[in-house]
């Protein structure tokens, strides 16, 4: 292509005289805004150490009470987009959030969608829309756009969990904003357990409408799935799970992606170039993220991020015992604009 104009080729009368009418000349800034072949992603691969992060957590409990943090979050920021920006990635927030036994963090809706990722802990739980749902290791927890939730803990040990959320969307598109609430009052607790594969409930013969029918996913039914999947079709490519809408079979969210993938024992999995950026959080085991010309080793709870069109592959470094992750990507969003798209690796 060719090389076009710059601000400076231009005199700075004229340059002046646009900015008093707030006018801008597109050509010295087209190739940054419409790079050639592929984007060019302020998102950086970055890494998170859970074992790093937890002692600071920890002590965000000690010095603040959740009546003066209403949620205690440390914020897992990218350092592409700057740490004060607070996001993963353009369309990702993250956020490790501590619940300590006895605490009550209050009801709340808001713009932007969430899921709770489950780190450590029991004896918490998270209200949404009225259904009570246990907070168990390796559990995803949707918390919707507009919809009531709030976080309680009956239990005796810390409870951590990842959030992971569209707020830098949100945000950007002046959409974002929180409604205070009062206490909710439990309709249900574990609605999950009436769905199953082919089956959903019914009341004589007239189907259920809900937007968000099912708002916990159990670990150890996705687990089992994972296992499953790798026992039965063992020369599967990949043995990957994803969330979704139990009645529509859609993403469980809409502009958010998220599955689990197993590694198997020894395994390097060779992802495909796609424009959209990811998150890997380790569920359990002991992988190797290569990321572009980062290499990243995950134990459990840690997390990664990686940029839009990076090369990655995933080492499973277990010998005899598989991996298990967590991935939250933009795919839904960048299939719902067209823009979507993978390529092959040379």
């Amino acid at each position: 292509m060719e090389q076009l104009g710059t601000l400076d080729d231009l005199p700075q009368e004229y340059v002046q005289s646009l900015k008093d009418l707030n006018l801008v000349p597109l050509w010295p800034s087209l190739r940054s805004v419409l790079p050639p072949e592929i984007p060019i992603p302020r998102t950086v691969a970055t890494y998170w150490s859970y074992q790093q992060i937890r002692p600071l957590l920890l002590q965000a409990g000690e010095l603040t009470p959740i009546e003066k943090a209403e949620r205690r979050v440390l914020v897992l920021a990218n350092p592409g987009h700057g740490l004060e920006n607070m996001r993963a990635s353009s369309s990702i927030y993250l956020g490790m959030q501590l619940l300590l036994p006895g605490e009550q963090a209050p009801s709340h809706r808001h713009t932007p969608n969430a899921v709770r990722m489950i780190v450590e802990g029991e004896g918490a739980y998270t209200t949404v829309d009225g259904q009570k749902c246990p907070m168990e290791r390796g559990d995803l927890i949707l918390t919707p756009t507009g919809l009531w939730h709030e976080h309680g803990h009956d239990g005796t040990v810390p409870v951590v969990w990842l959030d992971v959320l569209d707020l830098p969307l949100v945000y950007y598109m002046e959409a974002s904003y929180v409604n205070g609430g009062y206490p909710q009052q439990v309709k249900s607790v574990l609605s999950d357990a009436v769905y199953a594969p082919g089956i959903v409930p019914t009341t004589l013969f007239t189907r259920n409408n809900s937007e968000f029918p099912l708002l916990r996913y159990r670990w150890k039914d996705a687990r089992k799935a994972l296992e499953t999947l790798a026992q039965t079709e063992p020369d599967r490519s990949s043995v990957q799970i994803s969330y979704v809408n139990p009645e529509t079979g859609q993403d469980c969210l809409k502009i958010l992606g998220f599955s689990a993938l197993m590694l198997r024992p020894n395994e390097t999995l060779r992802l495909p170039l796609r424009s959209c950026a990811a998150v890997f959080h380790l569920i359990d085991g002991n992988i190797q993220a290569r990321i572009g010309q980062h290499t990243f080793q995950l134990h459990d709870a840690d997390t990664c991020c990686a940029p839009c069109f990076a090369e990655i592959d995933l080492i499973n470094c277990n010998k005899d015992a598989p991996s298990f992750v967590f991935i939250a990507d933009e795919t839904p969003l960048q299939t719902k604009l067209g823009v979507y798209s993978t390529r092959e690796r040379t």
